[in-house]
């Protein structure tokens, strides 16, 4: 294992230059400057100044990374951290995994901002705010008017846009395209887990849902969620999903690596909330209620998400049962249903004239067990299915696109000193920095607070929380796919 160490305030008489950091030795990848050598790379007051200063450099955190891999700070576009999905231990958890950005995919926002506030690692977070009828919306069929007050209400919270919950709790299809076509009109951030009122979260939803955007921007995540063999064959499917991304530009994707979906195990009335959690109840060949479940958990096939004292874990028999008890069935819950073959061509698949088709690499995890970015990524570079630079392209060049984040994704001077630092043998971070504040030192997170990302609409309540990060702007985030390739 490559030596790492970060130095505080190491310095002589010779030196000449004052920095926040150096980052010495180190291999570093940039695809979207050309850059793949050994260098030393310079940040100051929280941007990236150059690669091999030609001054002696005084800096506040000097690290030595040889044999290491440097890289622009992992950006993780599907994550949940809220006190719905994840939880207070999310934050902790993504930045153990080398994430540096995430984008948390549900809310409610204001449980978001709380445990941001009071359970940050130094990261920069954004969030969406869900579209749940009877939460925040008053039915399944919310016109435009009440749709136009929640986001509007979301983005003043600090939000960048929403999120439909198809999978779990569907709108009729006319309310989810009012959705995509208000907070297009606006500028906003839409994503969708397909699914409504007429159609499942399977393939055939998923061809409902990118007809439903009717050309507009939208982000639609875990693709291969939509390709479990619920309607035909697993790889059929996924072959299906890649084609209708292709006839639908407009439209954003990512898929995770990880064999396990996530879900909710609250329960009410006898049955789980939760569509998904019901629909891979079946799929085991358990009842889709209450008492399925708890013997789903019982038997190991339902893996409740259970908080420990620092990190959510897995767990099963008669110890998750009382576990799900004792917090009045309100926890997470996944199944392992994501089958192999799809997963590994969605990850994988490209055209000459698009580059990827699905665009990005995320984890649908956080507080999730699931964050396998680095370790599953690398995976693929092992294998020879994508290059190191694809790795990069697929976890932060293109993910910064998507946020419409032009100082993130890459490592020129100027921008933002956001670092992910890589064990590639051990396919393991090794520590971050986040606009050059150290978040991960030697697999140990160090980092606290957090930058919430807002639209200018929200930054007047990230900085009364005490969270005030980068402002992107309306109509800057799922950008045209011709103008985000320039």
């Amino acid at each position: 294992m490559a030596f790492f160490e970060i130095i505080g305030n190491v310095g002589d008489e010779m030196m000449t230059r004052n920095a926040q950091g150096i980052i010495r030795n180190a291999r570093v990848l940039d695809p979207v400057n050309g850059v793949n050598r050994i260098a030393d790379l310079l940040f100051d007051k929280g941007q990236i100044v150059e690669l091999d200063p030609s001054e002696a450099i005084v800096a506040t955190h000097e690290v030595d990374a040889t044999g290491l891999l440097v890289v622009p700070g992992i950006i993780d576009i599907h994550v949940h951290a809220s006190p719905w999905l994840g939880g207070r231990h999310a934050h902790k958890m993504l930045a153990m995994a080398g994430v540096t950005t995430a984008l948390e995919m549900a809310g409610p926002i204001d449980g978001m901002i709380d445990i941001a506030t009071n359970f940050g690692a130094g990261l920069n977070m954004a969030c969406i705010n869900y579209v749940r009828p009877e939460h925040t919306v008053d039915s399944t069929d919310p016109g435009a008017s009440e749709l136009r007050d929640l986001l509007n209400a979301s983005l003043d919270k600090g939000a960048i846009g929403l999120k439909l919950l198809g999978g779990h709790y569907p709108l009729t299809p006319d309310a989810t395209a009012a959705t995509i076509r208000v907070a297009a009109e606006a500028g906003a951030y839409v994503a969708f887990h397909a699914g409504t009122l007429e159609s499942g979260s399977h393939i055939e939803g998923m061809i409902e849902a990118c007809d439903l955007a009717a050309r507009n921007p939208l982000h639609l995540p875990h693709i291969n969620s939509y390709t479990r063999g619920a309607k035909r064959g697993a790889m059929e499917e996924g072959e299906l999903a890649l084609s209708t991304l292709l006839q639908h530009p407009n439209i954003w994707s990512e898929s995770y690596l990880s064999p396990i979906n996530a879900a909710s195990a609250k329960c009410s009335n006898g049955a789980p909330d939760s569509l998904t959690t019901r629909v891979c109840l079946e799929r085991g060949g358990y009842a889709p209620d209450e008492a399925g479940l708890e013997k789903a958990i019982s038997d190991g096939w339902a893996l409740l998400n259970v908080e420990s004292d620092d990190s959510v874990e897995l767990a099963v028999g008669p110890d998750a049962v009382r576990a799900w008890r004792d917090a009045d069935t309100n926890l997470g819950v996944s199944f392992a249903v994501n089958p192999s073959e799809p997963r590994l061509r969605l990850a994988t698949a490209r055209t000459a004239e698009r580059g990827f088709v699905v665009d990005a690499l995320a984890t649908d995890g956080g507080g999730i067990p699931r964050n396998v970015i680095i370790d599953m990524g690398l995976s693929l570079v092992r294998l020879d299915a994508i290059s190191i630079e694809d790795f990069v392209v697929k976890s932060s060049v293109t993910p910064a696109r998507i946020l419409g984040l032009t100082s993130k994704g890459h490592l020129g001077p100027g921008a933002d000193a956001d670092i992910t630092i890589i064990d590639v043998e051990r396919q393991r971070p090794v520590a971050s920095f986040v606009a050059g504040e150290p978040v991960l030192c030697n697999g140990r997170v160090v980092g606290t607070g957090t930058r919430l990302i807002t639209t200018p609409q929200g930054h007047k309540a990230a900085v009364a929380h005490g969270i005030a990060g980068p402002i992107v702007e309306l109509g800057k985030m799922l950008p045209d796919r011709k103008i985000a390739a320039t």
